[in-house]
């Protein structure tokens, strides 16, 4: 809101008013309304109060004290005796063309035995002064009960009050004229500052309706202090002054536009020689503390500069707001990705100046707005409340001078320095230490770098016309940053990675800034080792010339040989040459050798075509070791560009030449979590120069390899079906795989228990079966083998199995296995009755046992009884399916009785009385 709110003193009386619509007065215009908070106005006032100012009278019971207007909604808090009293701000539409402002008493807090000298008010936050203490509390929003009633009144313990029967009060009151009362220092912070005993009382004003506010208190500070005392007396102008709570929003976007969200909120206040900061957000902490070179008469805070005024000095510090703020709106501010400087960093004095008798100073936008007066007389008395501590004997206070007759006021409009100008200053000072190599460099580039922070988190840095000047600043920043902390010795050498990744600059230029040109050797500090490392173990669309590449080379020889072959297979490092890059692999294999070095030699040996010192390098250990020596260096076999598995060139020539090999390597990856199952689905395929759609055979063997090592179900599962629809594909599509496969069937059958023995009847059935499916046997009995194993889920491939519905004998094997494996043993034996009579005895003697034995007389029995009665001598198989082990088998599980019963009645005597007397002689024998 634009309004002017002042607490005015005429003839004994003191008066709260606002100002509306102050601004007609600078445009010329003397005409004024006055009248009463909260009054109506009729629509016929309408043209009159555009063109006049309106003084709003704010009656209240109790003298005002201070006051403070709330920087995000523009309502008012006002303090007096005992009780704060809080306005809302509103906004009165007397007409379409016409809004007014007007306050609204919302809501008072009773605090006893209180005298606030300063208030500070800001988004539901107060912060509250006496002379030694200060009180911040939160209101907080609540939920109306059920019954329309509430809790409004939030209290604490308090100490209780004395019986009787001691000395009276006033003999006790004599005795303590003749001493000072200080009671002890106290800080609690959050749920701890309950224990404050200052009770508050909340109290509604607002007419109640459904949208009116229900509010609690919520503790969040309290602190008390001690007067200073020195050997010279007792000092009683300690006093706190200036408290002020400060808002800090969030960065604004262009998506967002002028939208206002608080981020943080910070309060500060200050005694006459030391001044204290708070966060007061999200979390509750002391984050800097101020120590004036002389006595303080006032301070005013902003998200960039602290500005105290002394008797004679307007003095500048640094504030760490943003640096607080920037980690509120990025909990992972602090990693490898980005950084800020510390909320700890030591404050900095930036700047001392003169002034004669600075009495009162404010902050508007890039102003300074500074109140002197020409004499030394004291007037220091016009924030003084009534003192409630000391001793009588010390209250000799100088009376009050009418301040309208005094000379010497001046009022002083200073413009502060632009960010900019200011960044520049700071910069240049800060290369005074870069010889030195001092933590000092560090810390004024720190400044500098919180300074533009600053300013781009301000709510109009999107309209400012440094908007440009500033996000370039805030590289350059980063970049100087980095290059400290790649240049100097020092414990936070690490912050040169995330610092260079907000510069936005690349290895190159990062490279040109810190390493000379020509032979010469530099020494090379942690932080720029640090740096180098993770950017060339990360997957970076940059490709360094074959110089820089080199000098990277050199560098890490120097510095960190072991990382020469995590270094060169780096995918920045394509164009190192080879030859140097070998020369310095056996320098440092001579002394540290391992396998992945062996294996990195081997690389370079392919790049430069030597052939012969490849195989001379492959031969130095057993295939099992090198693969799980890729373990130790991926980057050896694949390479993410642009976010895309890409193979080198050593998987192409291992895939010509050792597939076997690239094949347990990928696996050893995989298991040891260093690629996913997709990646490597991209990976063969892109060996493979398949298209997307096409499994190469490759990738099958991959697969099929996984199954030996997997143990996770999931994943086992999701193998299971990948290589059941493979398979199902080539059958059912007659296509043979490009290459041949590396395992057959006996190998998976022997090293995997995903694959079992494929049953007798199974090969029965295959015996007959057409020539053309003895060009594709290997991937048929993998698929039957599969089948016959107890690991794949039945019901989730029985989708994909459907192409083989056709497929003569393969289907029926197919068919009948997923049948039994379902259970569904009668409609298996149907299937082979109809199809393969000849496999239907081998079937049963192999599934049908224990529990499923019912099935041979229940179902095997009448259906061969029946389909030889219908066939006749025509079908010589039934008949001796029947007379060669069925009758066998019934005869000797059933009582002659059932036997009996399950015999035809037109059945030939001589066929079925050798298995009638078995039947009955075995009950003889029992």
């Amino acid at each position: 809101g634009d309004y002017l709110v002042t607490i005015e003193e005429k003839s004994k009386a003191t008066f709260l008013r606002a100002y509306m619509n102050w601004r007609c007065m600078s445009a010329g215009s003397s005409r004024v309304c006055v009248r009463m908070v909260g009054h109506k106005m009729e629509e016929s006032y309408g043209e009159t109060l555009k063109e006049q100012m309106s003084i709003v009278e704010m009656p209240l019971s109790d003298p005002p004290l201070c006051i403070s207007c709330c920087p995000v909604n523009g309502d008012l808090l006002v303090g007096c005796k005992n009780k704060l009293v809080m306005f809302c701000l509103k906004y009165l539409i007397i007409n379409q063309n016409l809004t007014v402002l007007d306050f609204e008493r919302s809501l008072i807090l009773h605090i006893d035995n209180l005298i606030p000298a300063e208030v500070g008010f800001c988004a539901g936050h107060i912060a509250v002064t006496t002379e030694l203490d200060v009180l911040i509390l939160k209101l907080e929003l609540v939920q109306q009960s059920t019954d329309g009633t509430e809790q409004c009144a939030h209290r604490v313990s308090t100490l209780e009050k004395p019986v009787d029967g001691g000395p009276s009060t006033h003999a006790l009151q004599l005795e303590l004229d003749e001493f000072i009362i200080c009671q002890k220092p106290v800080e609690l912070l959050g749920e701890e500052s309950k224990l404050c005993e200052i009770p508050v009382t909340l109290e509604s004003t607002e007419l109640p309706t459904e949208d009116t506010k229900h509010f609690q208190v919520q503790y969040l500070l309290f602190r008390r202090f001690t007067p200073d005392q020195s050997p010279f007396g007792f000092c009683e102008e300690t006093k706190l002054h200036s408290v002020q709570l400060l808002p800090v929003y969030q960065t604004a976007h262009e998506e967002t536009g002028n939208k206002r969200e608080l981020l943080s909120l910070f309060c500060f206040f200050s005694l006459p020689h030391v001044g204290y900061l708070y966060s007061v957000g999200k979390l509750v902490e002391l984050i800097s503390t101020y120590q004036y070179s002389e006595k303080s008469e006032q301070a005013v805070l902003t998200p960039q500069f602290l500005h105290v005024i002394t008797s004679e000095n307007l003095q500048c510090f640094t504030v760490r707001c943003s640096a607080a703020a920037a980690r509120d709106e990025d909990p992972y501010i602090d990693t490898t990705v980005k950084a800020c400087p510390p909320v700890a960093l030591d404050v900095c004095t930036l700047r001392m100046q003169l002034f004669i008798g600075p009495r009162a100073i404010c902050h508007f936008k890039n102003h300074i707005i500074l109140l002197t007066k020409a004499n030394t007389e004291d007037i220091t008395e016009r924030r003084k409340p009534t003192r409630r501590m000391l001793s009588r004997k010390a209250d000799s206070i100088k009376s009050r001078t009418n301040s309208e007759s005094e000379p010497g006021w001046n009022l002083y409009i200073i413009n502060t320095v632009s960010t900019i100008q200011l960044y520049r200053e700071m910069v240049d000072y800060s290369r005074t230490y870069e010889n030195v190599k001092t933590e000092s460099c560090i810390h004024l580039l720190s400044e500098a770098h919180l300074l533009v922070r600053a300013a781009i988190m301000d709510p109009s840095f999107l309209k400012s016309d440094e908007k440009e000047e500033l996000l370039r600043a805030f590289r350059e920043s980063c970049a100087a940053l980095g290059d400290c902390y790649s240049r100097f010795d020092t414990k936070d050498y690490h912050l040169a990675l995330p610092y260079y990744r907000m510069s936005g600059l690349s290895m190159t230029e990062v490279l040109k800034r810190l390493v000379s040109e020509g032979d010469e050797i530099q020494t090379y500090e942690r932080g720029f080792i640090f740096y180098l490392t993770h950017s060339l173990n990360e997957d970076l669309n940059e490709e360094l010339s074959k110089e820089s590449a080199n000098k990277v080379l050199q560098i890490f020889y120097l510095a960190d040989p072991v990382q020469l072959p995590n270094i060169l297979c780096s995918p920045c490092m394509r164009n190192v040459c080879p030859l140097t890059a070998m020369n310095y692999l056996q320098k440092v294999e001579k002394i540290m050798p391992s396998v992945v070095l062996t294996l990195t030699k081997a690389f370079m040996a392919l790049k430069i075509g030597d052939l012969t010192m490849y195989e001379h390098e492959m031969d130095s250990y057993k295939e099992t070791i090198l693969a799980c020596g890729f373990i130790g260096q991926p980057k050896l076999l694949r390479q993410h560009k642009k976010g895309i598995v890409t193979p080198t060139e050593f998987a192409v020539h291992l895939k010509e030449m050792q597939p076997g090999l690239l094949v347990a390597a990928t696996v050893a990856l995989h298991e040891n979590s260093k690629i996913e199952l997709e990646e490597a689905d991209t990976f063969f395929k892109m060996l493979s120069s398949n298209s997307e759609n096409t499994i190469p055979q490759l990738l099958v063997d991959f697969w099929e390899a996984l199954l030996v090592v997997c143990s996770q179900e999931e994943i086992l599962q999701e193998l299971l079906l990948r290589v059941t629809s493979q398979y199902v594909w080539r059958i059912s599509n007659k296509q043979l795989p490009e290459t041949k496969a590396l395992k057959t069937t006996e190998d998976l059958i022997n090293s995997c228990n995903h694959f079992g023995l494929i049953f007798p009847w199974v090969t029965s059935i295959m015996s007959v079966g057409s020539p053309s499916d003895q060009d594709y046997h290997e991937d048929i009995s993998k698929l039957q083998s599969l089948l016959c194993s107890q690991s794949i889920n039945i019901a989730s491939v029985l989708p994909v199995l459907e192409p083989l519905t056709e497929a003569g004998n393969v289907g029926l094997t197919i068919h009948v296995l997923c049948s039994t494996r379902l259970g569904k043993y009668e409609e298996a034996i149907d299937q082979l009755l109809k199809s393969c009579p000849d496999a239907a005895v081998l079937y049963a003697q192999h599934e049908l046992k224990d529990d499923n034995r019912a099935v041979w007389w229940n179902k095997l029995l009448p259906e061969l009884c029946k389909r030889t009665r219908l066939a006749g001598n025509d079908c010589p198989v039934l008949i001796s399916s029947l007379k060669a082990e069925t009758l066998s088998v019934v005869a000797t599980e059933l009582e002659l009785r059932d036997f009996l019963s399950l015999l035809p009645e037109d059945g030939t005597a001589a066929f079925f009385l050798p298995h009638l007397l078995h039947c009955s002689q075995k009950k003889q024998l029992t």
